[in-house]
C-alpha cells in the first residue's frame, strides 16, 4: 500500500541533498522535514561530493541555473552515481533557454536518474516534442486533459523507456510511469499552481520517498505524488489566499497519516 511508503520515510529519515532553486529552497527544506526526511542544501563545488556521499538521495533542480551550479551538479551526480544513490532531476524551464535544455540533455546522457519530474511542457521538451512553455510554467496547450490523455500517456511511457527512469508529468492530472505501467493521479487542487515552488517541493519529496523505498520505486513515486495531491486538497481554505495556502500545504504533509493516504489517494493504472 502506498501509505507504507510514507511510513518508511518517517522510519528511515533519509538525508536528501538538494541542489535546488534559490526561489523555493526554504519550502523544499520544509516539505522534506514535514514528510519525515531530512534536507541538506550545499551547492559549493568544494563540498558537494562530500555532502552527497553522506546523503541517501540527490535532487537536481534547474530552476536558478548558472555556471557554478552546473559544475556542482556534475560533481554531485558523479558521486551519487558511484555510490548508487537515488537521483531525481527536475528540469525546470528547459523549454525556455538553450542553456537549460542542453544541460538537462547532458545530465541525462551522462548519468542515470531514478526519476525525472516536470510539467508537461518540460517533459515534451525532454522528449524532443514541440512545447509552448509559458516561462517556467506549463502552457495551456501542453496541459494534460482527458481529451488527449492517451497521447500524454504514450509520451510519458516512451520517455521513461528511452531514459530508463521513472517519469512524472504533473499538472491537473499527474502521470507516473516506468515505461510499462502508467498511473493517472487525480488528487490535487488548481491553487497548487498558484504558489511558487509546489513542483520543486514535490521533486524533493519524491527523492525522499524513493530513498526510503529503494525496492519499490514506482510505488514510492506514486505515493509521493498522491501524498502531495492529498495534501493540496487538505490545505485548501476558501477564505484564505496564496501565502496561507503555501503554509497549510506543508502542515498537511506533516499531519498526513498513512491510513489517510491509502483512503484518499485517487489513481488508476494504464
Amino acid at each position: 500500500m502506498i501509505g507504507d511508503c510514507l511510513e518508511q520515510v518517517r522510519k528511515q529519515r533519509p538525508l536528501i541533498h538538494c541542489l535546488t532553486n534559490y526561489v523555493t529552497i526554504n519550502d523544499v527544506a520544509n516539505i522534506l522535514l514535514a514528510s519525515g526526511a531530512s534536507p541538506i542544501m550545499a551547492d559549493d563545488p568544494l563540498e558537494v561530493e562530500e555532502i552527497t556521499a553522506i546523503s541517501q538521495g540527490l535532487t537536481l533542480n534547474l530552476g536558478t541555473l548558472h555556471q557554478e551550479m552546473m559544475k556542482s551538479m556534475r560533481l554531485a551526480a558523479k558521486k551519487a552515481q558511484q555510490l548508487q544513490h537515488v537521483m531525481v532531476l527536475d528540469p525546470v524551464g528547459i523549454g525556455v533557454s538553450a542553456m537549460r535544455r542542453q544541460f538537462a540533455c547532458e545530465l541525462l546522457e551522462t548519468f542515470h536518474f531514478t526519476a525525472v519530474r516536470g510539467n508537461m511542457s518540460e517533459i515534451k521538451a525532454l522528449a524532443n516534442v514541440h512545447s509552448q512553455a509559458h516561462g517556467i510554467d506549463v502552457s495551456v496547450t501542453d496541459q494534460v486533459t482527458a481529451s488527449h490523455l492517451d497521447e500524454a500517456i504514450a509520451l510519458v511511457k516512451s520517455l521513461a523507456k528511452q531514459i530508463r527512469s521513472i517519469v512524472i508529468a504533473t499538472g491537473a492530472l499527474d502521470l507516473v510511469s516506468d515505461g510499462q505501467t502508467c498511473y493517472i493521479v487525480t488528487n490535487g487542487r488548481p491553487e497548487m499552481a498558484q504558489i511558487s515552488g509546489s513542483g520543486c517541493q514535490l521533486s524533493a519529496l519524491l527523492c525522499g520517498f524513493l530513498a526510503a523505498n529503494p525496492h519499490t520505486p514506482l510505488e514510492a513515486a506514486l505515493a509521493a505524488v498522491t501524498c502531495m495531491g492529498v495534501a493540496g486538497e487538505k490545505a485548501y481554505r476558501p477564505e484564505t489566499g496564496n501565502s496561507s495556502y503555501r503554509h497549510h500545504l506543508i502542515d498537511a504533509i506533516s499531519l498526513m497519516k498513512s491510513e489517510t493516504l491509502n483512503e484518499e489517494a485517487r489513481y488508476e493504472v494504464r
